[in-house]
């Protein structure tokens, strides 16, 4: 096994604002914990209104260098910035699981890898951005329109914690594509990254201002979600959250993008090749211990191949391993906090108040070299109803729910009936099936035959309470950019007066 890579010394975290770090007015500032052993690990200042004046002011002369570039130029910087942060994998990803608790394995090949997929990306889309001519013909004179495709200028993104590198990237990279600049704030449980990523544009030459750091609780996001001078604010988070932004950029008519929580159903046919049913539903319900917005919590099972299903899944379940996230054999880390562990522990207990039967899982471990750490096994329940809380509720941690269906028509109705639509799989060999019930699954994103992957080329959002908006591959970009059309007349004008 290879050896555990060496902690960094962190120092000082500072607003990042105008290409360089930005100290506090007041030195308000707040410890940033390492979830597997709730230590400290690095001093966080808090921006309030100086800062964050500050950093709008930054990113408006960085916009206007940045928006008057061509879009390969743009491309170019952005290409670069990708190459950086793939150079730089391991030292982000030592970073990235110090802040989150997660794997180091899933760090390295998820969270960076696919935060440099997405720069990359839009590196090539930059140059390809345009609107397009339209000639009216004769009857008008042979007159025509053209459209622009212009920038917004300053947009906010801001970020969760459980993926905080690569959320940062999914919210800058098609901005910055587009010729804005960002004010980022990362999530105040993961801000480590943030500005990593900051230095790294900076490397690879985007100019001063394009993309600014600030740090804090909701106070500071607050006063990015209500400046009159920010144009649009991309916001991951909770439900409630989400509606006290889009409230707050209603002031402004902020243009949003929110990427809400779910909920979502995952439905096994018996049909299904089960052996893959149940690495699909490990993987959406255990990676990043179950820390995702997307996962497929509720699991549908047709009745006939519950049995099957159930001795498969929680054979390999019991197999995992928890432990140090710095560990590359671990295959589930820490939880967020230890706030979040004991809300995890409450859901878990009132799953069995209600009846349902816990399987495996769902304790704190007994290992003494995690007890400090906020763990929890993986828990899957069987004999689950939709009326339970662990059924209808966001956990946001390792918590399976298994329920069983009779019939194509009954899953697709249970599946649908909740407030939040962002995804949704289908597990059967019956194609047409598959593409059937997809289609009447009420949900953003859907797969069928596998869950959980997100490649850039693929936008990602949700319906109904889970958000509005797609970010990623080229829908994202009518996310961050605006239309002008232009009339060039040909003739005379004409005028009955």
């Amino acid at each position: 096994m290879p050896d555990a890579p060496s902690l960094p010394t962190l120092s000082r975290q500072r607003a990042w604002i105008g290409g360089a770090p930005y100290p506090s007015a007041d030195g308000r500032g707040f410890e940033t914990l390492n979830p597997a052993t709730n230590q400290p690990l690095c001093h966080v200042e808090i921006a309030g209104e100086p800062e964050v004046e500050a950093a709008v002011a930054a990113a408006e002369a960085g916009f206007a260098v940045w928006s008057a570039m061509g879009g390969t130029a743009r491309g170019r910087v952005l290409k670069r910035a990708a190459e950086i942060l793939r150079a730089r994998t391991r030292e982000l990803s030592v970073l990235e699981t110090l802040d989150t608790g997660k794997p180091i394995a899933e760090a390295q090949s998820v969270d960076v890898a696919s935060g440099a997929d997405c720069l990359e990306y839009y590196g090539g889309l930059a140059a390809t951005l345009h609107g397009e001519h339209v000639d009216l013909g004769a009857a008008w004179n042979h007159s025509f329109f053209y459209t622009r495709r212009e920038p917004l200028g300053v947009c906010t993104g801001i970020g969760a914690w459980n993926y905080p590198i690569q959320i940062a990237c999914w919210k800058a990279a098609p901005a910055l594509a587009c010729g804005n600049a960002m004010v980022f704030k990362p999530a105040e449980l993961t801000p480590l990254t943030a500005t990593k990523l900051a230095e790294v544009f900076k490397e690879a030459g985007l100019p001063d201002g394009a993309f600014n750091v600030v740090h804090g609780f909701a106070e500071t996001g607050r006063l990015l979600t209500r400046h009159p001078r920010i144009a649009k604010v991309s916001l991951t988070g909770e439900v409630g959250t989400g509606k006290k932004v889009m409230a707050d950029a209603a002031g402004s008519l902020k243009q949003v993008t929110l990427e809400l929580g779910g909920k979502s159903p995952l439905l096994v046919f018996a049909d299904a090749d089960l052996d893959n049913a149940v690495s699909a539903a490990l993987m959406a319900n255990f990676f990043t211990q179950g820390e995702i917005c997307s996962n497929g919590t509720r699991v549908f099972v047709e009745e006939s191949a519950r049995d099957a299903f159930l001795d498969k899944l929680v054979a390999r379940t019991q197999a995992m391993r928890i432990g140090d996230p710095m560990d590359p054999a671990t295959h589930v880390g820490a939880l967020i906090s230890r706030e979040h562990r004991d809300k995890v522990l409450g859901y878990i207990e009132a799953g069995r108040a209600e009846g349902a039967r816990l399987l495996c899982g769902g304790e704190i471990p007994d290992d003494p070299a995690l007890a400090e750490g906020n763990f929890v096994t993986p828990a899957i329940f069987d004999g689950c109803t939709d009326d339970m809380k662990i059924v209808h509720d966001e956990i946001f941690g390792p918590v399976l729910s298994v329920l069983t269906f009779g019939s194509e028509d009954e899953a697709i109705a249970r599946a649908n009936a909740t407030p939040y639509g962002l995804a949704a799989g289908v597990f059967t060999r019956d194609l047409a099936r598959a593409h059937r019930a997809v289609a009447r699954l009420q949900a953003g994103t859907c797969w069928i035959n596998n869950y959980n992957l997100t490649p850039i080329e693929m936008p990602f959002g949700g319906v109904k309470q889970s958000g509005i908006g797609r970010e990623n591959g080229r829908a994202a970009i009518e996310h961050y950019s605006q239309l002008k059309s232009v009339y060039v007349e040909m003739g005379d004008v004409d005028c009955p007066y």
